[in-house]
């Protein structure tokens, strides 16, 4: 089992349907009253990208992916046209988009992430897939150039020299989400123009 560091084809993500999923144990009491408790701490997402294949040479590239694939025994990168930026889809990433960690005069790495707020209530989701090219960083609000580095692989930003105590350490960047297939099985019609389709190509987000 690996993890291929190569991105999903993003002509066919483009036109994906899927989103995250979350796990709730739901009990209803006699009273009618229920009782809630969350069975996962972090959601996962789920995409379907049959929904992208709109020619018959995207069905092959389809074909060939999960071939080099096996299937699902190695996960890849697959990008979220709904979700892939550290700001708004609409937006340019910029050093000051997420708070990653505050200096303590010691600490050289911190994790990349992401915060989701609502109101008052917020969740973190860790970035683990940066793209390259991507990562800006600033301390204390000032954009840093150099300095720093990132490994791709993980999302794991390492300073030459640990941040001053109390320095606030943000960053932007986009990202790609780590999936597997779902199926080790692809069901292809061949229609009258021998076109092709695929009913369902299901991938599921890969969690630590």
């Amino acid at each position: 089992m690996a993890f291929h560091e190569v991105r999903f084809p993003d002509n066919i993500s483009r036109g994906a349907r899927g989103g995250p999923e979350r796990r709730t144990q739901i009990v209803e009491l006699a009273s009618g009253d229920e009782e809630r408790n969350a069975s996962w701490a972090n959601s996962r997402r789920r995409y379907d990208v049959a929904y992208g294949i709109r020619r018959a040479d995207d069905l092959a590239a389809v074909v060939a992916f999960f071939e080099a694939r096996n299937g699902r025994l190695h996960g890849f990168r697959f990008k979220d046209w709904g979700d892939h930026k550290s700001c708004l889809p609409s937006g340019t990433p910029s050093s000051t988009d997420q708070a990653i960690g505050t200096g303590d005069g010691a600490t050289t790495a911190f994790q990349l992430v992401k915060h989701y707020a609502s109101g008052a209530q917020s969740w973190t989701r860790a970035i683990a897939k940066p793209v390259a090219g991507s990562v800006r960083i600033a301390l204390g609000g000032v954009e840093q150039p150099s300095g720093w580095s990132v490994d791709t692989t993980t999302g794991i930003v390492t300073f030459s020299a640990a941040p001053g105590v109390g320095v606030a350490i943000t960053a932007g960047f986009e990202f790609d989400v780590p999936v597997r297939f779902d199926t080790d099985v692809l069901d292809v019609t061949l229609d009258l123009e021998r076109l092709g389709s695929i009913t369902s190509i299901p991938l599921l987000e890969l969690r630590r």
